[in-house]
């Protein structure tokens, strides 16, 4: 782990493990002969934390394949750190294929179900999103919702010219130095899960909506036209301390 994947307590920032998972992905479609490795786009990337991995441990990455679709496909990721009391991270990302004229999703590439089949052992996924895509109304003893602009930046768009997967786990980040400040905390061992609906387009104004719930905190990314481009659920698993 480097510097630029450190949060200012040492820990593995959420957006940096992001880009972990995109790029070994990416590596792995290269290595195994995929025609076009990056006409994937995430649909839903789940992240179990038990322990962060800390600044300067080497870890070790590995995915495979964990299930099939017709036009998606889903990668399991393992991310342990090589050191005492080791860090370990397990994730899951639904990964659709697309088109990249019309980014319309289409049939995995030929033969892409027989290389994989070994891999995915018969498990088959549905690309069905299931968190909530508004935030609805609140318990009328809850907390308020809280909502604040999204500044965006030209290092935020990648090649198929939207917002990279890994920016909307920045926001994530952000929400949990806002809950530390504001004396709550979602911490380490927890698990949180990103759904993206629609993409961001550079013209956008992006707003969150954050909503505090018992174990976490739910996070709606949308923009002033309307679209609702991500729904997020973070839930701490118990009260463990975890450094920041």
């Amino acid at each position: 782990m480097r510097l630029g994947d450190s949060s200012p307590g040492g820990r593995l920032r959420l957006d940096s493990c992001a880009r972990y998972l995109q790029d070994i992905a990416n590596d792995d479609s290269r290595e195994a002969g995929s025609p076009n490795p990056t006409a994937w786009v995430a649909r839903r990337t789940t992240i179990r934390v038990d322990r962060f991995p800390e600044y300067l441990q080497m870890t070790t990455l590995s995915t495979w394949c964990s299930g099939l679709g017709p036009r998606w496909a889903e990668r399991r990721y393992s991310i342990v750190a090589d050191a005492p009391d080791a860090g370990r991270v397990e994730a899951a990302t639904l990964w659709v294929h697309v088109d990249m004229a019309t980014m319309k999703p289409i049939p995995v590439p030929v033969g892409f179900a027989e290389q994989f089949a070994e891999a995915a052992n018969g498990r088959t996924v549905k690309a069905r999103l299931h968190l909530p895509s508004r935030p609805g109304d609140p318990p009328d003893d809850a907390v308020p919702d809280r909502t604040s602009a999204w500044p965006l930046r030209f290092t935020d768009f990648d090649i198929l010219g939207h917002v990279n997967n890994a920016v909307y786990w920045s926001m994530v980040e952000e929400e949990v130095a806002a809950q530390r400040a504001g004396g709550r905390t979602t911490t380490a061992p927890l698990i949180v899960t990103l759904e993206h609906h629609d993409g961001i387009d550079r013209a956008d104004a992006v707003v969150l909506t954050v909503r505090d719930t018992a174990l976490g905190f739910d996070l709606w990314v949308t923009t002033d036209a309307g679209k609702v481009a991500a729904v997020v659920r973070a839930v701490g698993l118990s009260g463990d301390a975890a450094s920041g």
